[in-house]
């Protein structure tokens, strides 16, 4: 009777096959979507992914796995698979005419056959990334494409960023199916895969699946297709009892006649399916270990010195015996932990002989291996052969493959491994041409673009401590501005210490590039009022060296600097025109940065100076052109704020969510997900969306808690606080935001950010200060108080803020209207300014802030005797108030309209809103200023009593549970302010 090696019974995945075709069906209608299937060691994964793929019909089906190389990993290696299977299939050409755009330099950092890679850096990374989702597309044009990623467990970091893309981008209109698999057993706490996996699991065309363990019958089911018969139930208690139910496990048990006289561990079971192979196939394999789970056949053939016929033999009954499987021009083994207990079974001297007899065979023909794959496994061997020397030159050669690659992790990791085995090689400078503060240097870089900031500061730092600056200028003003880039993006101060430090260094009288850049970086980085003189002065310096030198992409970069620090948002033509001639000078296509900055200065300048429909377009324009750069992740997701600012402006915000959501989707860093998210908490307050405003805030506050930022970031932020405790009637929590504003914030820095700010603490102000006509009680409370002199401070901070622009000014017409003209000022009444705020909103077509001036301008009429006026400004604020959403707006008109019988809103039969009666509506105020009971019954002069049962009726009437939401209300919806 024969025994099989894998049951030709496949048990126990019915839901996991029927979700995965599920999955394949929508792909089929046109829907992109992704699979996670996770499960520990042999559970299965590789058998569902073998039975799906079989029955996948008409699909193209792409599989690349990721490799175990010690704790490295193979950047890109299943995405290189894929490539390199397409390439045997269409050939180079054919692949080539499918990559958007008709070049393929980007994907010659996987595959040589598509020519050199194009410059380093983070834009050549993004570009990579878009044109493997470019090209999966006009795959998925003619038919389902069926992309499996294999073994994610082992990703290195630049394999999980691509599949993180490829699965958040995918567009949703494509025959698009992603499947991942990956080991849950080896998802310890730190495991840097399970952030990606919760992060994915939240994208919504996303489904995880985790395979179980087998239950007894499906055992029996697997072990009766392996023997062939039923197994004895003595025999299936004791397998199933040491399997646990994996089906691996299962196997090998029974692999040997029931497994009763095999050893209990795992390694045992593994090792036994080896030792009845040959003894010269064992010896290969032990071998082979060494090599990975997978091994190219040449470089097998090279280690073990066999020729063709003694390896074919030896290889045949360990495909036979499914130990190894065949995978294209080469062996995998077909459980990752047959070929780790290999390996771990390996003698010391044996594991070094043998890691050694890999690099060397490497080192002799280092093409055996597709680039970078060489020259990365060729470090990995020299470092487990413990050759300290040709470790750390391996690694310092694997981390400029890795360069070229933009694996930027990968060659952190491998610049970190020359660091360590410095000590250990005396004569390190000249092994590798490089002195020790250089790989310092070099790697601080890396791990800046790797977007590893504090170890970037760390190591810049540590080469400074031991250069002399005196004796080695030029390397200490590389350094000091490496840091100095650092610190900046980090949010932490020093940055213009190291860049003022690195320009004194590079002063000469012959101008050179590196003086030029290091002007221009100090020039970008100079803010606020008092550095524009020097900041000036530095732009025009490294604009004047950078031209003398045919420097363009300089020269660009200090045009816009200039920019910005010579043209106010009055002047914004003149503005915009130095921007074009900066995209001028920079040239062609290659001035990527240079162009992406021009876009996002141009769009940025616009939406300031209250140009919100060309600052839209032009941000959208930018986006695009990012997208055909292959930087839609960097430069493309930033863009996203530029032009969700000006969609919110114009009231279109659920196209500004969308365009947030996309944004969002291409994982961009912690800062730029704060800001976008920060317009999704500007939305969610006007439509009343408490909780999810209050959930995005805190995620904002928590990544901007983490460094030291610029007002553009902080100062909205700060603006979102004071609305959203206000909002929930928190007012002292909300005036403590404000007072520590006030006292740690210079609010006459940045006009366009600080006019925000001082109109939302003037507006909180309107809820706390007593206003005239209203009755006395409450005015001496300590909240009261402090929001008098607050206000005091406020106005004397409004007289001297600058106004420049139209946005500005209509800042500044609210902001009067909110405070009130000072007590000698002749100046227009209190309805004349409120509508000239609303009418200059209405110029800049801002729907919502014109709402919210026009129930000033109708409180105001109506103070005046002027219902027709009032009704007017109420009907108009009511029509933009519903086209947005606004819900609380419309609730506080609502409750203004019947309060003051205009606007044909229902009245309540006593004239007061909600039905209160006038001493409810004191009681109300009373515990809107937080008193209690007995206080409020001996400001009132009534009984405790009598004050329970006015807060009872108070609390039906309003349609809340607590006394605190009673005060949230009441604020929301003004009821407070006099009608007349």
């Amino acid at each position: 009777m024969s025994i099989h090696a894998v049951s030709p019974r496949f048990v126990g995945r019915a839901r996991e096959l029927a979700i995965l075709g599920d999955a394949l069906a929508g792909a089929r209608a046109g829907a992109s979507s992704a699979v996670l299937v996770g499960g520990e060691a042999g559970v299965g994964k590789t058998r569902l992914i073998k039975e799906f793929t079989d029955r996948a019909d008409d699909a193209l089906v792409l599989v690349g796995g990721c490799l175990e190389l010690g704790t490295e990993g193979l950047p890109f290696a299943p995405f290189t698979a894929v490539l390199r299977g397409l390439v045997r299939e269409l050939g180079r050409d054919g692949v080539a005419a499918l990559v958007p755009g008709g070049t393929t330099r980007g994907l010659a950092r996987l595959l040589p056959e598509f020519g050199e890679p194009d410059g380093d850096g983070p834009e050549a990374r993004a570009r990579l990334f878009e044109q493997v989702l470019g090209l999966l597309e006009r795959l998925a044009e003619e038919r389902p494409v069926l992309l499996i990623v294999e073994d994610a467990h082992w990703a290195d970091r630049s394999t999980r960023d691509l599949l993180s893309f490829l699965v958040r981008y995918q567009p949703t209109a494509a025959g698009l199916l992603i499947v991942v698999t990956y080991r849950t057993d080896e998802l310890h706490r730190t495991h840097p895969l399970r952030p990606l996996l919760a992060e994915l699991g939240r994208v919504e065309r996303v489904r995880r699946v985790e395979l179980r363990r087998l239950t007894r019958k499906e055992a029996v089911a697997q072990a009766a297709g392996i023997l062939e018969r039923e197994p004895s139930p003595a025999d299936m208690d004791l397998i199933y009892a040491r399997s646990e139910g994996n089906p691996l496990f299962v196997e090998a048990l029974l692999s040997d006649g029931g497994g009763v006289a095999l050893p209990e561990s795992l390694r045992d079971l593994l090792l036994a399916s080896v030792e009845r192979l040959p003894a010269e196939t064992q010896e290969l394999l032990r071998v082979a270990s060494a090599g990975g789970q997978r091994i190219e056949h040449d470089l097998l053939s090279a280690v073990a010195g066999l020729d063709e016929n003694a390896l074919s033999s030896a290889l045949r009954p360990a495909v036979a015996g499914n130990v190894l499987t065949v995978d294209g021009e080469g062996y995998c083994f077909r459980h990752a932990l047959i070929r780790e207990a290999l390996h771990d079974d390996l003698l010391p001297g044996e594991h070094t002989r043998l890691h050694t007899r890999f690099a060397e065979a490497l080192e002799r023909d280092l093409s055996i291996l597709p680039a970078p794959r060489g020259a990365i496994e060729l470090a990995h061997h020299w470092h487990s052969a413990h050759d300290s020397t040709w470790a750390l030159v391996s690694a310092w050669q694997a981390a400029g493959v890795a360069r070229r690659s933009t694996a930027y992790d990968e060659q952190l990791g491998m610049l970190s491994r020359v660091l360590e085995l410095w000590d250990q090689v005396p004569d390190a400078s000249e092994r590798i041409g490089c002195d020790r503060i250089d790989v310092l240097r070099n790697t601080a870089t890396v791990a800046h673009l790797a977007g590893e900031y504090e170890r970037a500061i760390a190591l810049a730092s540590a080469a400074l401590a031991e250069i002399d600056r005196d004796a080695d200028p030029i390397r200490a003003a590389k350094l000091l501005r490496q840091r100095g880039l650092t610190r900046y993006d980090l949010g932490r101060p020093g940055f213009l210490d190291d860049l003022r430090e690195a320009a004194a260094l590079v002063a000469s009288d012959k101008p050179t590039t590196l003086r030029a850049q290091v002007l221009e970086t100090l020039s970008r980085m100079l803010h606020g009022r008092e550095a524009l003189s020097e900041r000036l002065t530095t732009g025009r310096l490294a604009m004047e060296i950078a031209h003398e030198l045919g420097d363009h992409r300089v020269e660009a970069h200090a045009l816009i600097d200039l920019a910005w620090a010579r043209f106010g948002f009055s002047e914004i033509e003149a503005q915009m025109e130095a921007f074009a001639q900066a995209r001028r000078i920079a040239g062609g296509d290659e001035a990527f940065n240079v162009l992406m900055r021009c876009a996002i200065s141009e769009s940025d300048a616009l939406e300031g100076a209250g140009r919100h429909e060309r600052a839209a377009q032009v941000a959208r324009d930018g986006i695009e052109e990012a997208r055909q750069y292959g930087l839609a992740r960097t430069s493309g997701a930033f863009l996203a704020i530029n032009l969700a600012e000006p969609l919110v402006s114009l009231g279109r915000w659920d196209e500004a969510l969308e365009v947030i959501e996309r944004a969002l989707d291409l994982a961009p860093p912690a800062p730029t997900q704060a800001s976008l998210q920060g317009f999704v908490v500007d939305i969610a307050l006007a439509r009343g969306e408490l909780d999810r405003a209050e959930r995005l805030l805190g995620t904002s506050r928590s990544v901007l808690s983490r460094g030291t930022f610029r007002d553009q970031t902080v100062l909205p932020l700060l603006c979102r606080e004071v609305r959203m405790r206000q909002a929930r009637g928190e007012l002292e929590a909300a005036v403590e935001v404000a007072v520590q504003a006030m006292e740690e914030r210079d609010l006459l820095e940045t006009p366009r950010y600080c006019w925000p700010v001082l109109v939302t603490i003037a507006d909180l102000l309107g809820s706390v200060v007593p206003q005239q006509g209203r009755a006395a009680t409450g005015t001496d409370t300590p909240l009261a108080k402090l929001g008098a002199a607050l206000l005091t401070r406020l106005r004397a901070l409004g007289r001297e803020l600058e106004v420049d622009g139209d946005l500005q000014r209509a800042h500044h017409l609210t902001f009067t209207a909110l405070t009130g003209p000072e007590p000698d000022d002749g100046a227009a009444g209190p309805f004349e300014v409120w509508d000239r705020a609303a009418e200059a909103w209405a110029a800049l077509r801002q729907p919502y802030a014109e709402a919210r001036c026009l129930v000033g301008a109708a409180q105001a009429a109506l103070a005046d005797g002027d219902r027709q006026e009032a009704a007017a400004r109420l009907g108009r604020a009511r029509e933009l108030a519903t086209r947005l959403g606004a819900t609380p707006l419309l609730e506080q008109l609502d409750a203004f309209g019947r309060r003051a019988r205009i606007g044909g809103a229902e009245e309540a039969a006593d004239g007061l809103p909600l039905g209160l009666t006038a001493r409810e509506l004191e009681v109300l105020r009373e515990v809107a200023d937080g008193r209690s009971n007995r206080e409020i019954a001996e400001a009132l002069f009534i009984s405790a009593k009598t004050v329970s049962v006015h807060v009872s009726n108070i609390l039906a009437k309003l349609g809340v549970a607590t006394r605190g939401e009673a005060a949230a209300t009441a604020y929301r919806l003004r009821l407070f302010d006099a009608p007349g």
